[in-house]
């Protein structure tokens, strides 16, 4: 998850007009022809380090996928936590085919992959809150499902284009990235507490004399 933030920082930064996170689409910075683009809103776009973003893309679509895999024992048993993990895993390919399918070389495939990302994913970010295991704190919880609801409800002001002062760029952004964001928190607490039971397996018993 790191390398997309950072990348998408380097990308961005080889702009020759400046890069903008509230006039500019996050798909922007992977087109791969310079040209003024009308839809959803006026702008010029070129990004010369396009390769490189999609190549971005696609990496953090299979890693979201392999993670969905991997964290099954995380989750609690049941049909809530089975479809979030689903529906959070199904971001994983939206970012591969906006990464395969750059949005000025073929638009449905790249409109998919974002109905894929903000779409199943956030659904999926709304149902982890119940789906996370017992030992995760309530609020982390609620925070999880309220992380879901927000990404859902910018999705639909997106799409409407009622950008709220955040601009159509800043408004997808609000979409896009919880889920991103709430996955690298999850991973980074998940691999915290792998550390924390190694070293408290690996610390030798003292044993008390009586």
């Amino acid at each position: 998850m790191v390398q997309f933030f950072v990348i998408h920082g380097i990308v961005e930064s080889a702009w020759a007009r400046p890069y903008s996170w509230a006039r500019n689409n996050i798909s922007d910075l992977g087109n791969a022809h310079c040209a003024t683009q009308q839809e959803p809103e006026l702008r010029y776009v070129c990004s010369p380090e396009h390769g490189l973003m999609n190549v971005s893309f696609i990496v953090l679509g299979a890693l979201l996928v392999v993670g969905a895999a991997l964290t099954g024992p995380l989750w609690r048993r049941g049909a809530t936590a089975a479809v979030a993990r689903i529906l959070l895993a199904g971001a994983g390919p939206g970012f591969v085919l906006a990464g395969l399918a750059p949005a000025d070389v073929n638009e449905n495939q790249h409109v998919l992959g974002a109905l894929l990302i903000m779409g199943a994913g956030n659904i999926g970010l709304l149902l982890a809150g119940a789906g996370l295991p017992d030992d995760v704190p309530g609020p982390l919880r609620w925070v999880t499902s309220l992380l879901g609801a927000m990404a859902i409800t910018a999705f639909g002001l997106f799409l409407s284009r009622h950008y709220l002062g955040l601009g159509m760029g800043g408004m997808e952004r609000v979409a896009a990235l919880p889920v991103l964001l709430w996955t690298l928190a999850a991973g980074a607490r998940g691999l915290s507490r792998q550390v924390a039971r190694r070293r408290d397996a690996s610390s030798p018993v003292t044993l008390s004399a009586g």
